[in-house]
C-alpha cells in the first residue's frame, strides 16, 4: 500500500468545477467526510482512498496528487 498526497488545490478545483461538495464526494467514493475533509487539509492517505475520490471526481489520480 502506497501514502499519497493529493493536492489540495487541484482537489478544491475539480470539486468547484463539478459543483460537488465534501459531502457529496464522500457519498460518491465511499470515504469518509473526515477523511476528506484531512486530505483537503493537506494530509496523507493511501493510493486506494486517492482511487476512491479520483474515480468519483471522474478524473485519473495522477491528475490530483501533488506533483
Amino acid at each position: 500500500m502506497e501514502i499519497i498526497r493529493i493536492d489540495r488545490i487541484k482537489l478544491i478545483t475539480e470539486l468547484e468545477k463539478r459543483d460537488m461538495t465534501q459531502k457529496r464526494l464522500a457519498e460518491l467514493s465511499g470515504v469518509s467526510r473526515a477523511t476528506i475533509n484531512y486530505i483537503k487539509g493537506g494530509k496523507r492517505c493511501t493510493d486506494e482512498v486517492g482511487q476512491k475520490i479520483a474515480k468519483a471526481l471522474g478524473v485519473d489520480v495522477t491528475e490530483i496528487i501533488e506533483d
